[in-house]
């Protein structure tokens, strides 16, 4: 069974308003004491009677806590406004970008010839100019690009018969010594024969 909720309100009676002050304040004092002891925390609690009286309890030193209160709730405050100025700024941003985007696409959708019906005669001009204009770079950078490759490819081929009459060169020198080798080698192949005897003997054998 859920109970519903007890509507708290005002207690009328001066006595028993007195009463419940007196116990609900010493219950509070009791629980932040325990909680200081407990869980070691750093504790102060003020309260104002109806008739302006203090009670107060503190863990440590009450002035110190409530300065450390204030520099904590500057900070936090601080921090909050910054925050605000960030999000200020962040949404100051996306409405530009957004505004850009929307600009961009109107000029792509003019450039490809889409939608045209909004636009004026004067702005049919420019955009046909403009157009002019990037055809005009792109035929410019076409022939940049072309010329750069052609180059390339006349200095490649410098270079390839640069190193073609290099082979050449280097092959004839490696023939003509290959000649000369094979002549050496003819020449020392010829038999010389030996004869032992007197030259006449010589002689008629040799006819």
């Amino acid at each position: 069974m859920v109970r519903g909720k007890v509507e708290m309100k005002r207690i009328e009676n001066p006595t028993s308003r007195q009463v419940t002050f007196s116990k609900r304040r010493n219950g509070l004092l009791k629980k932040a004491y325990e909680l200081s002891v407990l869980c070691d925390a750093e504790v102060a609690l003020i309260i104002f009677s109806q008739k302006g009286r203090l009670y107060e309890f503190s863990s440590s030193n009450m002035q110190k806590s409530i300065e450390k209160y204030l520099e904590r709730a500057r900070e936090e405050r601080g921090n909050e406004v910054e925050q605000r100025m960030k999000l200020q700024y962040l949404k100051h941003e996306a409405a530009l970008m957004k505004k850009k985007i929307e600009l961009l696409e109107n000029s792509q959708r003019k450039l490809l010839g889409q939608n045209l019906g909004a636009y004026s005669l004067q702005e049919l001009h420019d955009t046909e100019n403009q157009l002019q204009r990037s055809l005009h770079n792109v035929r410019a950078r076409k022939a940049q690009l072309f010329q750069e490759e052609t180059e390339k490819l006349l200095a490649k081929e410098k270079f390839l018969l640069e190193e073609n009459s290099k082979l050449r060169q280097k092959c004839e020198v490696r023939e003509a010594e290959r000649g000369s080798q094979s002549q050496t080698t003819l020449s020392s192949e010829v038999v010389t024969e030996l004869f032992i005897g007197p030259p006449t003997t010589r002689k008629a054998q040799d006819f």
